[in-house]
């Protein structure tokens, strides 16, 4: 039976001073917390003590300034969203990671930054079993739904299997098992790549492949698939669930990897279309050719531009740039407020140029 709420997040917080994803972007760091050797979990309020409305699954994008640069990037939300007043996003420290190093080391309680969000559709359906599987510090978007799921006492069939590197790279362990002690419809499956520190690790170890999975999810066929993790990692896991029998539409993923996608056309840039347009990049002292057809991003890389990015497809944000001369057709999904662009801000990864374009990079 579906108990969830028939309200959404907003509705349920009626009366609150809700935070604006359009207007608001203040935040302030009230908590950190050390999940693991190189995890941190930040938690964020409003100053003006806002609420957040946020589905399990979605993400913040973070505007920071690193050594005078801005730098943007997008974390997702690992706290429960019954828990409004605050939310948590889980950051593991990458070698050599200009943005998770600066987190890990200058981020601590009382400072502030600027975000953007909610963002992103990785939201789970309705229905009665699942399997979240995750790698490495995918576990993030995971976890909060398995938390929202304790927080409502929603009955579901949940299945979570976390790979990692080793044991003490498993992100949330002790309250995952804590969880799953106390849950009855969730069955925890850690897999660590190796058991190296941990001599007594009483399960397997290993990567994911179809045999291991008939093996800990002999239903999974049965299941809707919740994955987020490393590009590797779910391609593999997306070729085993359809090996496995799970329907396309069951299998839902989340990543942030930045795959190239396919252009499209914008109707509205019909006339454009024909033309290519010089693009210059003030910052890198660098001229590409743009085809009208053609997106701004896709073409930098071709070229060997550097620009941040992750989505590729108008979602994340992690691509604004400012636009000193010129004019676009942008065709965005929620990755930048009005503001913005009023502002002369807008995204590469899903801009066509309309003239000659000058860009602040």
């Amino acid at each position: 039976m579906d108990i969830k709420s028939p309200f959404s997040p907003a509705e349920r917080l009626q009366l609150a001073d809700l935070w604006n994803r359009d207007t608001d972007e203040d935040l302030v760091c009230i908590d950190v917390r050390q999940e693991t050797h190189d995890v941190k979990t930040f938690t964020f309020a409003s100053p003006e003590g806002k609420r957040f409305a946020f589905e399990a699954g979605q993400y913040f994008l973070f505007d920071l300034e690193i050594g005078g640069q801005p730098e943007s990037r997008c974390y997702s939300i690992s706290s429960s969203p019954r828990r409004s007043n605050a939310f948590s996003v889980t950051v593991k420290r990458v070698a050599g990671g200009r943005i998770s190093n600066w987190l890990h080391d200058n981020l601590a309680v009382n400072s502030k930054v600027r975000a953007n969000g909610p963002l992103g559709h990785f939201i789970r359906p309705n229905a009665g079993k699942y399997l979240f599987l995750s790698g490495g510090s995918g576990i993030t978007p995971v976890m909060a739904m398995v938390r929202e799921l304790a927080d409502t006492c929603e009955p579901a069939d949940v299945v979570f299997l976390h790979a990692a590197r080793s044991p003490k790279d498993l992100i949330f362990r002790d309250e995952l098992a804590c969880l799953a002690a106390r849950a009855k419809g969730l069955r925890l499956q850690f897999l660590p790549e190796t058991v190296a520190g941990e001599a007594q690790w009483p399960g397997l170890s290993g990567r994911i492949s179809a045999e291991y999975m008939k093996l800990a999810v002999p239903d999974l066929a049965e299941r809707v698939v919740m994955c987020c993790g490393p590009a590797p990692f779910m391609a593999a896991a997306r070729a085993i669930a359809a090996e496995l029998g799970v329907p396309p539409e069951n299998y839902i993923e989340e990543s942030f990897d930045g795959a190239v996608v396919d252009d499209i056309e914008i109707p509205a840039a019909e006339e454009a279309a024909t033309r290519t347009f010089q693009v210059s990049f003030a910052k890198q002292g660098r001229q590409i050719a743009v085809a009208g057809e053609q997106t701004v991003l896709s073409c930098a890389r071709k070229a060997g531009v550097k620009l941040p990015s992750s989505c590729s497809n108008g979602v994340c944000g992690t691509c604004k740039s400012k636009l000193l001369s010129g004019s676009v057709d942008m065709n965005h999904n929620g990755g930048i407020r009005q503001r913005e662009i009023d502002a002369g801000l807008f995204l590469p990864c899903c801009s066509k140029p309309l003239s000659d374009l000058v860009i602040d990079r």
